[in-house]
């Protein structure tokens, strides 16, 4: 269905609140425009492209992780409230999957999901004692995978971690991590 410009715009407008981390192909294709229209629409309206979209809500939304540095996370957290939940963006290159299949590498998959699920902990140190995965569907490159990490249970010493992880909102990778802590968990579970 072609809308007019006005139309299509507050729709963008809307689309784009809802969800700041969509491409804009995906919002070429979803309007059934080309990319060069999305980036002059969202030109017209002063929104900014997907990367600055990105650092402006991480800067909004981002606690200090305690339990890694920022280069030893996999992906690029762009939430995170400590001891709560917190979603991670990874993009994948060709860098990540197998030459001949052009695959994603699971690996890639479980370590920005482990990752995330040490970084949510509020604590210097956070090891992974115990994972569940489940692998739901091939991810390929030029994929974007937003990987959101929730904490589940806290007990004692052990937390639990349930991360979920999506490609254009289709589930790909869940995972359940048993994280161990040095100290107990001070927040609400």
């Amino acid at each position: 269905m072609k809308r007019n410009k006005k139309e299509r715009q507050q729709l963008l407008k809307d689309t784009i609140a809802a969800d700041p981390f969509i491409t804009d192909e995906s919002l070429a294709k979803s309007f059934q425009v080309s990319v060069q229209t999305i980036r002059l629409d969202r030109l017209e309206l002063s929104i900014p492209e997907l990367r600055e979209r990105i650092k402006h809500v991480a800067r909004e939304h981002l606690d200090e992780v305690k339990a890694l540095t920022p280069e030893e996370v996999i992906g690029e957290i762009i939430d995170l409230r400590l001891d709560e939940e917190a979603i991670s963006i990874l993009d994948i290159n060709e860098d990540h999957v197998f030459e001949r299949t052009g695959i994603a590498r699971g690996h890639y998959l479980f370590a920005q999901a482990n990752s995330l699920a040490v970084a949510i902990i509020n604590d210097e140190l956070a090891l992974t004692t115990k994972a569940t995965v489940f692998f739901s569907r091939q991810v390929k490159a030029g994929e974007r995978v937003i990987a959101k990490a929730v904490v589940n249970q806290a007990r004692s010493k052990k937390t639990t971690v349930e991360v979920t992880s999506r490609v254009n909102r289709e589930i790909v990778f869940r995972g359940e991590f048993v994280m161990y802590r040095t100290t107990g968990n001070q927040s609400k579970s």
